[in-house]
């Protein structure tokens, strides 16, 4: 039996998730049952296609938030928070903190893409 070895590890927007499991499913013509299960979910809940996950992301970078970490971006792309209470729901599964005013700019960049 083989031994996988991870090489990178990085967060994926469900955009970039569903995108990569359209060109799985173009190369094999049929995905398994975990991908199509994760298929169906992503149709529902993925709510920007990918070049807009990408765009977001960027900007979002862009802000210069202290602590604001990738992972944090990714979850912010997901989930996209109107407002600041909002993301303050989403991110308090983290340890980190970030002001009212950041929390705004935040909540402004992710309404742009509404």
């Amino acid at each position: 039996m083989t031994n996988p070895k991870v090489i990178s590890q990085e967060p994926m927007t469900m955009a970039e998730v569903k995108s990569e499991l359209e060109k799985i499913k173009e190369k094999n013509k049929e995905l398994n049952f975990r991908a199509t299960r994760t298929e169906e979910y992503l149709n529902i809940f993925a709510k920007l296609s990918k070049s807009k996950a990408e765009e977001l992301k960027k900007k979002l970078a862009g802000l210069n938030i202290p602590r604001l970490g990738t992972d944090h971006i990714v979850k912010i792309v997901d989930t996209m928070p109107k407002t600041a209470e909002e993301l303050k729901v989403v991110l308090q599964g983290y340890p980190l903190t970030i002001t009212k005013e950041n929390m705004g700019k935040i909540a402004e960049a992710v309404k742009d893409f509404l």
